[in-house]
């Protein structure tokens, strides 16, 4: 009972202390956004402000076009991960459901797209949206992302059509459905997980992107993402780290806010697949 006891405890400090170190980057976040310029630079450091500067994020709203940077930004994510999705899901089921010659390195191939840098991506990307007229619009962000996307997310799916069995499209299609009706009504239903995490893994991805938006959109202000438009407040020569934090919150919540809601349908398309 001792021995068990010790390992209890132990597996217990060893998940706290784990814890403790992957949020404190978030909690450091917090203090620097809340304190004061002057409190950040003093030893010892403080671990909470005297007198927290609540009111520095209405602040930061009031100074920088914060809002305009966040539609930008979810406009961008949302028509990447809505053309991801519609790839994805038509390639990741062609190649769980079809044997054809060279399938399966088509799948590795693609896969290894996903490998390439966004930098070794940028001169040719460029070069394409140049000539389409596409630099400083968010099209181009949106068709860049989804390059970016649709490699992992097409195998991600094809991993999870994987599991599910054939004898469900193949009872659907008994009862009268095309392969494709197959998918819409009987594959993707049972698949909500799997294309939830998706999903969030896509906007994610485009959300947190710097590179693309820093080549194509350098020029068109009105078009700034939250991440390029976050840079541009690091002055030459002093950088105000509090409002920069305060900021960096304000970009991270709809993260934290659609992870929290995806949730709820990740738990329910496993419960809705189980009983299927």
């Amino acid at each position: 009972m001792k021995r068990r006891s010790l390992r209890a405890f132990a597996l217990y400090a060893l998940v706290i202390a784990t814890c403790a170190i992957l949020v404190f980057p978030i909690y450091w976040l917090v203090v620097t956004a809340l304190s004061e310029p002057s409190q950040l630079r003093q030893l010892p450091p403080s671990f909470w402000p005297a007198e927290p500067r609540w009111g520095v994020f209405r602040q930061i709203m009031a100074e920088r076009p914060i809002l305009l940077w966040l539609g930008n930004s979810a406009l961008a994510a949302i028509g990447a991960v809505a053309i991801s999705m519609v790839v994805s899901v038509l390639a990741g089921y062609s190649l769980s459901r079809f044997r054809v010659r060279g399938g399966q390195s088509l799948g590795l191939f693609i896969l290894t797209a996903k490998m390439l840098p966004a930098t070794l991506l940028v001169i040719p990307l460029f070069g394409i949206f140049r000539n389409l007229e596409l630099i400083g619009s968010l099209w181009s962000i949106i068709l860049a992302h989804a390059t970016l996307i649709i490699p992992f997310t097409t195998w991600m799916l094809k991993g999870y059509f994987d599991t599910i069995p054939r004898e469900l499209e193949q009872a659907a299609m008994v009862d009268g459905c095309s392969p494709l009706g197959a998918l819409v009504r009987v594959i993707l239903p049972v698949s909500a997980p799997g294309l939830a995490a998706t999903a969030l893994y896509g906007f994610v991805l485009s959300w947190s992107d710097y590179a693309y938006a820093r080549t194509f959109l350098t020029n068109a202000q009105d078009n700034w993402t939250a991440n390029l438009g976050i840079t541009t407040m690091k002055g030459e020569y002093i950088s105000n780290w509090s409002d920069i934090s305060a900021a960096s919150i304000l970009v991270a919540l709809p993260i934290l806010a659609i992870y929290l809601f995806l949730e709820r349908y990740l738990v329910g398309g496993l419960t809705a697949g189980a009983e299927k």
